[in-house]
């Protein structure tokens, strides 16, 4: 085991998901399932990028079986099992690309509440006024 895997909530587990949306497979399992070579292949790749998809093939263990012996293998975490598909992640502890510790996005600051709150509201749109005609009569507008 390479180390302690970071616990993942769900809304860190979102952000890597939609982070590893574009990605492609790196590593591909075959018939003879989660071998030493797999997982040291799984190990660089999750070195070299942190979030790496790894695509299951036929073979002798389950997909999400797959996934839970990578994840303890390779000491990280599950983020998605999406098909055969398989996204994994593991924080460098030195220069991560990922920063997981940002604070709530929902969470609007005390001073941004009351700013909102003091802000006028918004003037509803009406429709233009149609044209009146030489006679005082409304015309429509032309359709072309």
């Amino acid at each position: 085991m390479k180390g302690h895997p970071v616990p993942l909530d769900g809304r860190t587990r979102r952000k890597l998901r939609a982070l590893g949306h574009h990605l492609d497979p790196v590593v591909i399992i075959g018939h003879q399932g989660v071998t030493d070579g797999i997982v040291a292949a799984v190990d660089q790749a999750l070195h070299d990028h942190e979030l790496v998809k790894v695509k299951v093939n036929e073979g002798p263990a389950e997909r999400h079986e797959a996934a839970d012996a990578l994840a303890s293998q390779t000491g990280s975490e599950v983020a998605q099992v999406l098909g055969r598909v398989i996204l994994l992640f593991r924080q460098r502890p030195e220069a991560s690309r990922f920063d997981l510790a940002q604070p709530d996005a929902r969470a609007k600051p005390a001073a941004a509440k009351k700013k909102a709150a003091a802000a006028p509201a918004r003037a509803s749109r009406k429709k233009p006024a149609r044209s009146a005609g030489t006679d005082g009569t409304r015309r429509r507008p032309s359709r072309r």
